[in-house]
């Protein structure tokens, strides 16, 4: 036990609470996210200060990159492009509905060297007259049929293995995080893009893919891209690409380019008075001449 003496002397040495605020916190002490992301980076060099990357901006500089063939979709990704070294996920409401319409203008560069585009478990056999309108010919497309899932992963760990073709189409409905996760790894040896084509409903599955996209078709020959996952902060905003399946652009009319515009005009003439039966059947002689010129894509 203390004598008196000694605990009125620790008493009267003891600090006085101080009133002052607290003081900022100093360079290089944790901080929110927010606050670190506007704070400048003033102890780098200058030549290092651009190649810093932050949470709030657009990834880049991490990998070579591909043109996606719309220069809107190129101005929101990573370098300006599919990027090559990794998975590319993009996702549609129905299997075989745009891929080739999303995908396909990449491919006439990178089929001119001679290499080809590896399709791995297509629901569908490719139409290769519409191929033909994207550059490529019979002899750049390998079509490998393969049904069972766990072939599918096989036979594409191989193509991503072999490391020789222009681009690697691959359809996996029911793959799971792990075995994307193995996928994606080998995908970092890989000089091509490597794009794996899901349903929509994997949108809320993790996934290891650095890039991740949904497609949807428009009434206007329009794509409607999301992408939901990107390195950086996402892009909150959908796009819309134009897209006319190849062969179409010299068939379609100015009318038939913008089949929204005639159902509103359909529209208008009921709110006219015009007899229904009329006004029914400029709508589907529109949606008939519509399906034929889609037919011939």
């Amino acid at each position: 036990m203390l004598a008196p003496n000694q605990t009125e002397f620790i008493l009267s040495s003891a600090p006085e609470p101080s009133s002052a605020p607290p003081a900022a916190p100093a360079e290089g002490d944790l901080v929110a996210p927010a606050q670190n992301a506007q704070s400048p980076a003033t102890n780098l060099p200058p030549e290092l200060i651009d190649t810093v990357w932050r949470g709030n901006q657009l990834g880049g500089g991490r990998a070579s990159f591909v043109a996606t063939g719309f220069p809107a979709l190129d101005a929101e990704l990573v370098d300006g492009g599919w990027p090559v070294g990794c998975l590319i996920e993009v996702l549609q409401p129905q299997p075989s509905l745009l891929e080739w319409r999303l995908i396909g203008p990449c491919l006439r560069p990178l089929v001119s060297g001679g290499r080809g585009v590896v399709v791995i478990g297509h629901p569908k056999r490719p139409g290769t007259e519409g191929l033909r309108h994207l550059g490529i010919e019979d002899e750049n497309l390998l079509w490998a049929k393969v049904d069972p899932p766990s072939h599918r992963l096989w036979a594409t760990e191989q193509a991503i293995r072999a490391n020789s073709a222009a681009a690697i189409l691959t359809w996996l409905p029911q793959a799971r995080p792990e075995q994307l996760r193995r996928l994606q790894v080998l995908a970092q040896g890989c000089e091509c893009p490597v794009f794996i084509i899901r349903p929509s409903q994997a949108r809320h599955d993790p996934s290891p893919a650095p890039l991740r996209v949904f497609a949807s078709l428009l009434i206007d020959w329009q794509i409607r891209v999301e992408v939901f996952k990107r390195r950086g902060a996402p892009l909150e905003t959908p796009l819309l690409l134009d897209s006319t399946p190849g062969g179409l652009h010299h068939v379609l009319t100015e009318r038939m380019r913008r089949p929204s515009q005639l159902i509103a005009l359909k529209e208008a003439q009921r709110a006219l008075g015009r007899p229904r039966h009329l006004a029914d059947t400029t709508a589907r002689t529109a949606a008939d001449a519509i399906a034929r010129a889609a037919s011939l894509a």
